[in-house]
């Protein structure tokens, strides 16, 4: 699935739940990819515990995330995620 910021791509697999994180160069410099990494880490961590179990997400930033504020990329994953049926609707 994908949105404005992000692209979403999730498999089924043994054990707990991973993410992979995703910035390539077409994000923007090294401050600016790490800056949008770090959001997005948060943002797997905080919801980690709502995710289903047995999923491996990859969460690949798409270049206009560089611009995105936090609660814009909070609202897109979670939106994607609900989608991808890997959270639960609320």
């Amino acid at each position: 699935m994908q949105g404005r910021f992000l692209r979403l791509t999730a498999a089924r697999r043994e054990g707990e739940t991973r993410f992979g994180l995703v910035t390539s160069r077409r994000v923007g410099g090294a401050v600016v990819r790490n800056r949008v990494r770090r959001r997005l880490r948060e943002i797997c961590r905080l919801n980690r515990p709502q995710v289903l179990p047995g999923w491996l997400v990859v969460v690949s930033a798409k270049s206009s995330a560089a611009a995105a504020a936090y609660e814009e990329l909070r609202e897109e994953w979670l939106l994607l995620t609900r989608q991808l049926s890997i959270l639960p609707r609320s």
